[in-house]
C-alpha cells in the first residue's frame, strides 16, 4: 500500500512543474493556447500507456515506463486545473462566478466516477487471463479518447475576454512569473492556504479513503471502492450548492464555516470507518466527501479571485498548485505511513484538523471577493 501510494506521491510532484510551463504559455500567448496544449499532451500520455510494452517484452524498463508517463499525465494536470478554473471565472457572468467556477471541481469527480465505471466495467466483463494479457489497456484507450474529443471541444472556443482585454489595453505581462512573485506574493500566500485546506480534505477525506476503508477499516475492496462512488455522488451535488451559496453571501464566510467543519470533524469520521459496519462507514465517507466537495467549490473562484488577470495563472501555478502538491499528492501516503506506524485510526483525521487550524488564522483575514457581496456592502454604507 505505502508503495502504491509513494508512486502516486512521485507523480502529484511533477504537477507544480507542469503548471509554471503551462502558466506562461496561458499568461503570455493565452488561456486557449494553454488548455489545449495541456489536453493533447494529456491525450498522448494516455495513448502511450494503452500502447505500453508489457515486462515480457523489454523487462524492468515497462515498470519505469508506466511510471514515466504517469509523471507526463501529472505534468499535464498541472496546467489543466488552473487553466480551466482561471478559464471558467473570465468567462463568467459576476453574479455567477462562484457557481460557474465550482463546475470546474464537480467536473473534476464526474471524470472520477467515469474512470471508476469504465475500470468496473472491464474488470467485471472479462475474465482474469484476458484483462491480464491485454484487457487492462481497454480503460487508456477509452481516456485518450475522451482527451481527445475534449481537445476537438476546445479547438473551438475563444480566447478569455480578460485576456482579450489585456491585449487590446498592452498589459500581458512579458515574463509572468517575475510579474507574479513582484506583485501578487500576498495573493499567492492566501491561495497556497486555501488550497492547502481543499487538498487535504480531499486527497485525505476521498482519494484515501479506499485504501483506508480496506486496510484499517476491515472492509471488502469492493465494498470500500462502492462507498467511494457514493462519496464521489455526494461530492458532485453539493458542489453547485457551494458554488451558488458563495455569489449569494460570499467566499470568506462559507471558507471560515467550512475550516472549523474541517478542524471539527475528520477525526470522528475517521472513528466511525474504522469500524467494520457499513453504515457508520458511509456516514464517515460521505460526510468527508461532502466536506472536501465543498472546500473545493469555494476554493476555485477564492483562489482565482485572489490575482488580476495579469499573471493569474502563474499565481495559481505558485500558490494553488503548489500546495496540492504537498496537501494532495504526499498527505496520502503520509496518512498510510502514520495509520501504520501509529495504529491509530483517527491519525488522517487528525491531520487533516492540524491543517484547518493553521490555515484559520489567513481565512479570518483575508478580504472578501465575491463581487456582488463588495457592491451590496459598499451600497449599504
Amino acid at each position: 500500500m505505502l508503495l502504491t501510494l509513494g508512486g502516486f506521491a512521485i507523480a502529484y510532484l511533477m504537477r507544480p512543474l507542469g503548471a509554471l510551463f503551462f502558466s506562461h504559455i496561458g499568461d503570455k500567448s493565452g488561456r486557449r493556447r494553454m488548455m489545449l496544449l495541456s489536453v493533447a499532451l494529456m491525450t498522448a500520455a494516455m495513448l502511450a500507456t494503452a500502447l505500453l510494452p508489457t515486462r515480457a517484452a523489454v523487462g524492468p524498463a515497462a515498470g519505469w515506463l508506466l511510471l514515466a508517463l504517469r509523471c507526463v499525465m501529472g505534468f499535464s494536470v498541472g496546467g489543466e486545473y488552473t487553466g480551466v478554473v482561471a478559464y471558467l471565472l473570465e468567462g463568467a457572468p459576476i453574479r455567477r462566478r462562484g457557481l460557474i467556477t465550482s463546475s470546474a471541481s464537480a467536473a473534476s469527480e464526474v471524470g472520477g466516477l467515469l474512470a471508476v465505471g469504465v475500470s468496473a466495467l472491464t474488470v467485471n466483463l472479462m475474465s482474469n487471463a484476458d484483462l491480464d494479457s491485454w484487457g487492462w489497456r481497454i480503460p487508456f484507450f477509452v481516456g485518450a479518447a475522451l482527451a481527445g474529443s475534449v481537445w476537438i471541444a476546445r479547438s473551438t472556443m475563444h480566447e478569455s475576454p480578460e485576456f482579450e482585454r489585456q491585449r487590446q489595453q498592452g498589459t500581458v505581462p512579458d515574463v509572468p512569473l517575475r510579474h507574479a512573485l513582484a506583485n501578487h506574493r500576498a495573493g499567492i500566500a492566501r491561495g497556497f492556504s486555501i488550497s492547502a485546506l481543499g487538498s487535504i480534505t480531499y486527497y485525505v477525506g476521498i482519494t484515501y479513503v479506499p485504501a483506508f476503508l480496506t486496510s484499517a477499516g476491515s472492509l471488502p475492496e469492493r465494498d470500500a471502492l462502492w462507498l467511494s462512488t457514493v462519496a464521489a455522488v455526494a461530492v458532485i451535488l453539493i458542489t453547485p450548492l457551494i458554488g451558488l451559496l458563495t455569489d449569494k453571501i460570499g467566499r470568506k464566510p462559507i471558507l471560515v464555516f467550512l475550516c472549523l467543519g474541517s478542524a471539527a470533524l475528520p477525526i470522528t469520521m475517521f472513528s466511525l470507518m474504522a469500524s467494520s459496519a457499513r453504515t457508520e462507514a458511509l456516514t464517515g465517507a460521505v460526510v468527508l466527501a461532502m466536506l472536501a466537495g465543498a472546500v473545493s467549490a469555494v476554493g476555485a473562484v477564492a483562489t482565482a479571485e485572489q490575482f488580476p488577470g495579469e499573471g493569474r495563472i502563474t499565481g495559481l501555478a505558485l500558490g494553488a498548485t503548489m500546495a496540492t502538491a504537498i496537501f494532495g499528492g504526499l498527505t496520502p501516503f503520509g496518512a498510510q505511513w502514520l495509520v501504520e506506524r501509529t495504529g491509530w485510526a483517527t491519525a488522517p483525521g487528525i491531520m487533516i484538523a492540524l491543517v484547518a487550524v493553521a490555515v484559520m488564522p489567513v481565512l479570518l483575514t483575508m478580504r472578501e471577493t465575491a463581487p456582488n457581496v463588495i457592491r451590496s456592502r459598499s451600497g449599504s454604507s
